[in-house]
Parts: structure tokens; sequence; C-alpha cells
């Protein structure tokens, strides 16, 4: 395990943390870890792991072989360490330290609180999992956290925010767990076709083909979380289904999980129609993003409408997502942000 400050040499980084005279005073811990492999995969090609550490904290971090040095105040020291001996935990079970997992390793370190409320619990244990046999997913941020959290408690779970905070990703992998649990029989996911205006019968092919465009962001989440010959078995026996919105009606699907994508697309009545389909042993999980709202002027999204008249309906939970939740890349998070901040515009020809 990891051996810190006192009992360490001391290592001096290489640069030097630019501080006013207001700030606090500067402190330097040392860790040193037993495995150089886990180490290396700690540390990130180039040190981009550690890199990621400097921006988030506001500390400078250097590695001397199986050392790491950490300068900074003494709250960001503090959680750099837990942020490092989290992620080397995480790198001796084996786990790819991506630069999400590197900042999910640092949003859960935030959530613990300062050092005096630290109770030595590791970072890494901190956010729900869920587990998969080709890979584990585990929370990144509080709201995922959250998010995991409901998907497992309730039968029905809205969650809504922007692009890039895994809300899609998060409900395929609870479905994908609980086909591989056999607690459901099959995975159906559906979608509005807005852009095609719900025809589909022009499009070439057969009706997985017709979609397939439409429905692309969950096949890559399904193929990234599943092994790929399952998934294409499972696809040709109809365990996992792709059933277009429009197709839904007059159906009760039962012992399912059933993921509608893109829910802010859906008209009142469509999505009254989705939630009606809920039959028994099912899970229904409905996502989408309220400011990418790609209906004609002056028709009411679906998804809105249903999160008003559902609020604090026993069995069902509502999960927010925010801008501070995006975790495909730190410009991604910045983008959506400064688009939040940013005073709406009637689009041209509008009124």
């Amino acid at each position: 395990m990891a051996k810190s400050e006192s009992d360490l040499p001391s290592l001096a980084p290489r640069r030097k943390l630019d501080r006013d005279s207001s700030s606090q005073a500067e402190t330097q811990v040392v860790v040193a870890f037993d495995d150089n492999r886990a180490v290396s995969a700690l540390v990130g090609a180039y040190g981009q792991n550690l890199s990621v550490i400097e921006r988030r904290l506001s500390v400078l971090v250097d590695t001397r072989g199986n050392h790491i040095a950490i300068a900074g105040s003494r709250e960001g020291c503090d959680a750099a360490r837990r942020v490092l001996e989290s992620l080397y935990a995480q790198a001796l079970e084996g786990h790819d330290l991506t630069q999400g997992e590197v900042e999910g390793a640092i949003r859960a370190v935030l959530a613990q609180g300062s050092l005096f409320e630290f109770d030595a619990k590791p970072a890494a244990s901190v956010f729900e999992a869920i587990a998969l046999r080709k890979r584990q997913v585990r929370a990144r941020t509080a709201a995922q956290d959250a998010y995991i959290r409901a998907l497992k408690r309730h039968e029905l779970v809205f969650g809504i925010g922007p692009a890039g905070t895994g809300k899609t990703w998060l409900a395929v992998a609870h479905a994908a767990q609980l086909f591989e649990r056999k607690e459901v029989d099959r995975i159906i996911l559906s979608r509005p076709a807005v852009e095609a205006g719900e025809r589909l019968g022009f499009l070439p092919g057969d009706l997985r083909e017709k979609v397939d465009p439409y429905l692309r962001p969950i096949y890559d989440a399904l193929y990234d979380l599943m092994d790929a010959r399952i998934v294409e078995r499972a696809l040709q026996s109809g365990e996992i289904e792709i059933a277009p919105l429009a197709f839904m009606r007059g159906r009760t699907l039962t012992n399912a999980a059933i993921i509608l994508d893109e829910a802010q697309n859906t008209t009142s009545m469509q999505m009254k129609m989705f939630l009606t389909r809920l039959g028994e042993n099912s899970r229904m999980i409905i996502t989408g993003d309220p400011s990418q709202v790609d209906l004609p002027n002056g028709q009411t999204s679906g998804l809105a409408e249903a999160m008003r008249l559902l609020a604090g309906v026993e069995g069902i939970a509502q999960v927010t997502f925010t801008a501070s939740d995006v975790i495909r890349h730190e410009l991604v998070a910045r983008i959506v942000a400064a688009y939040e901040a940013a005073p709406s515009r009637p689009a041209p020809g509008r009124v």
C-alpha cells in the first residue's frame, strides 16, 4: 500500500507554484507505492493522468520511480494523495485508468469533504458501481451515483441532462446487468426518429437497418459493455430488440429492461403511450436533454410534461445532471456551461 509524508525523502517538484501572498502556505507530500507497473498505469502516458490532477486540484505533481511528490495547499495535497491512492487501488485490480476514471476519482474525493471529515475510506469505493461480465462501470460524479442508486431501487427512472453526462451509457449498463443476471428476459431500445418524421418506410433495409442511425449511441454502449458475440446473438434472437417509438402502440412489455433515449423529442401523446407500455417485472429508463428539443415550434415536449406530472409519484425517480457532470472531455463541460450561460436567442425565421 502507499506510504506518505514524514517517513519518505523529500522530492522537489520541477516547477514552483505561482501563489499570491493571500494563498495558504505551500505543503509537500510524498507518496510511495509498491507496484511499479501499477504506478506506471497511475501516471499515464506522458504523465497525462498527473496533469489532470494538477489542473483540477491546483497542485504540482512530480514522479521519481515509485515515489510521487505533491506540492500545494494542505487541502489540495491531501485531496491529490487520496486521488492517487484511489487510482492506484484501481490499477492493482487491472482497471484501465482513462481520463474519465481520473476525473471520477477526483470528484469522489471532493464529494467526501475536507481532510478533517475524511474517514480513510478509499475514494474508489464511495460511488456506486454496475458489475458486468466484461467490465465494471463505476459512477464518476455525485449525480451519476444518485442515478445508479435510483436505477437499482425504482422501476421507472428519468435521467435528464446535457450530452456527455453518461445518462444513456449508465442506462444501457444497468439494462445489460439485469439481462446478464437473468432478472429480465430482454432489452428493448427505443428512440423517436424525429428527423425522419417517424415515417421510416422510405429508408432502405429492414426495420433494424432503418432505425440503426438513430440508435447508434446505444449500440456503441452495448458493444462496449457486453461481448460482441452475445450482442449479435441477442439481436438475432430478439432478446435485444430495436423498437421504434411509433411502433410501440398496443404492446405490453413484460420481463424487460426498456430504454427510451432522446425522450425530449417525444410528443405528449407519444410519451403517455410509451409510459403505459410498462408490464410486470419490467424496468423503464427514460433519458433526454430538455435543452435540445427538435420538435416543431409550438409542440410541447412529452418529456417536460411527464417530468412535471409525475414529480413525486411513488416508484418513479427523476435524476437531473448539469454541466458539472459532463465527463466526455473537460472542454465539453466548458462548452455546455458557455451555452447555458449565454442568453437565449430565437432561431432565424422564428418569432
